[in-house]
């Protein structure tokens, strides 16, 4: 049975770090020598719409997404280095805390030291890609070619890197020189070339299972040697934009895998986009969850109860 997590609560553990939706915590050194140190990630069933957390969680989503993580991490690890120590969630737990409930939200990775830029690469144009390009004929600094149309192909993927916001604030996309300003010219080809490289595995993949992978962001982190990992979560439905390919029409925003169907039912709310975020139905939480259980049964062979 999937569990439900709106926050997670670990005694004996340091919490790092509580983000939209995942939590992180510090273990303890010694936990695994010769890999110290280590983090512990939760994923709770917290949902952000536009960049604000929402009150209501989707009841496994964090289950769901760690799962799907953890199988594009697999399935990529002879592409790029990912956090990953294969450390069991259940041996480092605090006693008295029921397994069950982190056994398939929570991860035990390494600590390493977050790229601060969010990596983003794009192979349709939506979202605020789509609103910039309207504007400018650009994407985060990058020409286009003219007469582009909602949600179309682009001629080959791009990457579009945007500002990391505290919660509550939005980000903000950037061009790659102010990403070199702001990491180095080497670390910040490393990232764009790793992302593009991620991402182009990632559609050809899902696109066998009759999805478009229309956008995704990733996160990365380097350890004490400065070797780059990619971290966090991956190609979540959180974190991308899949799309069925077999509804997939040029020149309107497509259904999607995604929280889109939330981002649409606050669309139509008098919500000014900024906390305290509203409440959701039930209809959109079961119909939310189901988007999440049906991607991760399409892309991973998973299936949820």
């Amino acid at each position: 049975m999937a569990t439900t997590l709106l926050q997670s609560d670990l005694p004996g553990l340091t919490l790092r770090h509580r983000g939209k939706v995942r939590d992180v915590f510090e273990l303890p050194p010694g936990t695994a020598p010769g890999l110290d140190p280590l983090l512990l990630i939760v994923a709770s069933d917290r949902l952000s719409a536009f960049d604000v957390v929402l009150p209501d969680p989707i009841p496994g989503k964090g289950e769901m997404l760690c799962q799907i993580s953890n199988f594009w991490f697999d399935q990529t690890a002879h592409l790029v280095r990912n956090h990953l120590t294969g450390i069991e969630v259940a041996s480092v737990l605090p006693a008295g805390v029921d397994p069950a409930l982190y056994a398939r939200r929570a991860v035990v990775t390494r600590k390493l030291k977050p790229v601060p830029i969010e990596a983003i690469a794009r192979g349709y144009l939506i979202g605020s890609g789509w609103k910039d390009y309207q504007r400018t004929g650009r994407v985060s600094g990058i020409a286009l070619p003219d007469g582009l149309q909602q949600a179309q192909q682009l001629p080959q993927p791009i990457f579009t890197p945007s500002t990391k916001a505290a919660v509550g604030d939005h980000d903000e996309n950037i061009d790659f020189d102010t990403m070199v300003k702001a990491v180095g010219a080497d670390l910040a080809e490393q990232v764009r070339d790793a992302t593009l490289r991620l991402y182009a595995f990632a559609r050809d993949y899902a696109a066998q299972r009759g999805i478009l992978l229309a956008d995704t962001k990733f996160e990365f982190g380097t350890d004490a040697d400065g070797r780059l990992y990619v971290m966090d979560e991956m190609l979540t439905p959180d974190s991308s934009r899949y799309w069925p390919a077999d509804e997939y029409r040029v020149g309107t925003s497509p259904p999607s895998y995604d929280k889109q169907f939330v981002r649409d039912y606050l669309e139509t709310l008098d919500w000014n986009k900024t906390a305290p975020g509203p409440r959701l139905p039930a209809e959109v939480i079961a119909r939310t969850r189901a988007k999440y259980a049906e991607a991760l049964q399409k892309l991973a062979g998973i299936s949820v109860d």
